[in-house]
């Protein structure tokens, strides 16, 4: 909490009372879902793949961001974890908080539907589409791209890993 409530004054560049921040924090957790024990324990402590993303969804309804990037919140968790974040990002983008997500797969976007897909390969946007092309990628992966764009597969691999 003392985290959040730093980092807030620092954005809003004031001062906010202990007690106006956590009812305006009570207001995010009690939208989000998240309990009290979590938000009192120091930064990602103890915390398991599920809760550290839940965190961080509640970072971005605290510190109300005009843009979120979010890279492969997906990764290391499970259905029910993914669900309730996903809902979450769901819940906070609109007009006042655009988001940008980075995923290698399609699974968080069964969830969240995107109005844009981008791909990028070798530093650059090669495709871009509607919700459509994540399903296209995930029945026929990234190859037909390359072999249709020229790119060399031992380059795209070699960049990913940097």
């Amino acid at each position: 909490m003392n985290f959040l409530r730093t980092a807030y004054n620092s954005i809003k560049g004031g001062q906010v009372s202990a007690l106006e921040f956590r009812k305006h924090m009570k207001t995010q957790m009690e939208r989000l879902g998240v309990e009290d024990s979590m938000v009192q324990r120091y930064v990602n402590q103890g915390f398991s793949g599920g809760e550290k993303k839940r965190n961080e969804v509640l970072q971005l309804a605290v510190l109300e961001p005009a843009i979120a990037l979010l890279d492969e919140t997906d990764s290391g968790l499970d259905i029910d974890s993914l669900k309730l974040v996903a809902e979450s990002v769901n819940d906070l983008a609109g007009p006042d908080l655009g988001v940008l997500i980075i995923t290698h797969y399609q699974r968080m976007l069964n969830y969240i539907t995107p109005a844009f897909v981008h791909v990028m390969m070798q530093g650059r946007i090669v495709r871009s589409g509607g919700p459509e092309l994540s399903h296209q990628l995930e029945d026929k992966g990234y190859e037909g791209i390359r072999r249709e764009l020229g790119l060399d597969e031992g380059a795209v691999a070699e960049e990913e890993q940097d």
